[in-house]
């Protein structure tokens, strides 16, 4: 056993210092998937998995700082989430909740000059939490030595659905010219038009899924997929490193 953690040690310095020489991702999108299977096969309920995951979720955002991403954009929450049973909608709300005041005084938040901001339908979220989101987007807006996007009440069709709406009440204002508008145009009015580099280098989805689930469909055209089967909550610095290492080794061609 101790050797094998020996090993577990050798490799994980040698993967942090070997991702050091590469390209990093500029920005990363985590589809947080299997929180509540993680719950199940612990013999615990479903939303005891969304608490774990929440944890996690910090650790990763440390871990990130410290590599050295500068973005993340995290799928929280989607629009059709709000199908789920009542009693995890009540601890969902209240794990946001929770997080979401943490978020607000948090050392590493404004130590690190992390922007925070919710991308989504925020205005269909319950009061407290529209509020809190607020809070915590007022109290960053002027940071940028880093990115946090918490996608939430967020489908990607919904952000193209929006998008267009507000184009076309642009056009019919004649402040837009229809025969103007191109990738530039609708990329300015998506939910991710704040950031530097909106379309995310890496889409990491755990539980081992494959699909995005509706995740940054406009963003994600060449971004590089990494499918990790563990859940969520059990995430590890490692399984981010590795999903780095990949993104290094792989040639982007972007369609030439």
């Amino acid at each position: 056993m101790l050797e094998a953690l020996g090993v577990y040690s050798v490799y994980h310095r040698w993967l942090k210092e070997t991702i050091k020489h590469g390209e990093l991702p500029k920005h990363i999108g985590v589809i947080t998937d299997g929180n509540r299977r993680w719950a199940k096969a612990r013999d615990k309920e479903g939303w005891e998995g969304h608490w774990a995951g929440a944890r996690t979720l910090e650790n990763f955002l440390d871990w990130c700082i410290e590599l050295g991403v500068s973005a993340v954009t995290i799928y929280s929450f989607s629009t059709e989430n709000f199908n789920r049973d009542e009693k995890e909608l009540e601890e969902l709300f209240k794990v946001f909740s929770d997080n979401l005041e943490k978020l607000l005084t948090a050392p590493r938040i404004h130590e690190k000059a992390v922007r925070v901001k919710a991308i989504g339908r925020v205005e269909t979220l319950p009061e407290h939490i529209q509020e809190l989101i607020s809070k915590v987007e007022e109290a960053t807006a002027d940071y940028s030595s880093f990115y946090l996007n918490i996608a939430i009440a967020y489908g990607g069709r919904a952000e193209i659905i929006d998008a267009t709406r507000l184009i076309a009440n642009k056009v019919k204002e004649g402040l837009i010219d229809p025969s103007s508008i191109n990738e530039d145009v609708i990329e300015a009015h998506l939910y991710t038009s704040h950031l530097p580099n909106p379309d995310p280098d890496v889409i990491i989805r755990t539980s081992g899924e494959a699909r995005l689930s509706n995740f940054m469909v406009w963003q994600s055209a060449y971004s590089e997929l990494f499918l990790i089967d563990v859940y969520w909550p059990s995430f590890r610095k490692i399984d981010l490193m590795r999903a780095i290492r990949g993104y290094q080794m792989r040639q982007r061609r972007f369609g030439k």
